[in-house]
C-alpha cells in the first residue's frame, strides 16, 4: 500500500515501525494469548501477547526468550489463563511467574499436532496397507474392464498405434492410452497385515 502513495518500503520496515507504535494503555486480560512471530525470518523475532476474549494486542515483547515474557508477567498480575503455542520456554515462564494460571494450547497448534500425529501413523502402517487390497473385482463390469484391457494389449502387440486401437475398439482415446500404461493389471486378493 506504501508503494502506491509513492514511499515504497520493505515489509521488514513496515513491521518494525509497526512494533515500535505505542499501545494505548488496557487493564490485563483475564485470558492471555502468547505467541510469537518472525520479523526477519530465521534472524529476528517478537512475541505479541494477545486478550483472547476482546482479540486485541496488548503488547509486543522484544525477543522470544522466557526471561522477557517472565518479566512482562511479574509486572502484570491478574492473568488467570494463558493460551499458548508448544513453546517449552514460553511454558517455563509462564510457571514461573504465574503458578496458579491454567496453560492451555491454541487451536492451531492442537490441529496441527493432531494432523502431524496422524501423518507419522499413516506412514508407519503404509507397508500393511500396500499388502492388503480391494478384494478381486467381480462381476461384468470388471469383466468387461479385463477383455477391453486384453483386447488394448493384443493390438499394441501387433504394432497398432494408440488412435487406431481406439478407433477400432470404439474407445475413447484416453482409455486406451491408460490401459496401455498399465503394463499388467493385477487384481489383488484382499489380505491383512
Amino acid at each position: 500500500m506504501l508503494s502506491m502513495l509513492g514511499a515504497p518500503v520493505s515489509r521488514y520496515l513496515a513491521l518494525r515501525a509497526l512494533v515500535r507504535l505505542p499501545l494505548p494503555s488496557r487493564p490485563v486480560p483475564r485470558v492471555l494469548g502468547v505467541d510469537d512471530f518472525a520479523l526477519r525470518r530465521r534472524y529476528d523475532y517478537a512475541t505479541v501477547l494477545i486478550d483472547v476474549e476482546t482479540r486485541e494486542r496488548i503488547d509486543v515483547l522484544p525477543g522470544r526468550e522466557s526471561d522477557t515474557l517472565e518479566e512482562w508477567l511479574r509486572v502484570h498480575p491478574g492473568v488467570e489463563v494463558v493460551c499458548r503455542d508448544g513453546s517449552a520456554a514460553y511454558a517455563e515462564a509462564i510457571r514461573r511467574a504465574l503458578p496458579d494460571a491454567v496453560l492451555v494450547a491454541d487451536r492451531w497448534h492442537i490441529w496441527h499436532n493432531l494432523a502431524e500425529a496422524v501423518r507419522k501413523e499413516v506412514a508407519a502402517h503404509s507397508t500393511c496397507w500396500a499388502k492388503s487390497g480391494p478384494p478381486p473385482a467381480e462381476g461384468k463390469q470388471a469383466a468387461t474392464t479385463r477383455e477391453r484391457w486384453q483386447q488394448v494389449h493384443a493390438l499394441r502387440e501387433r504394432g497398432v498405434g494408440l488412435l487406431a486401437c481406439a478407433r477400432r475398439l470404439n474407445l475413447s482415446l484416453n482409455t486406451v492410452k491408460r490401459y496401455d500404461r498399465q503394463g499388467l493389471i493385477k487384481f489383488r486378493e484382499g489380505r491383512g497385515c
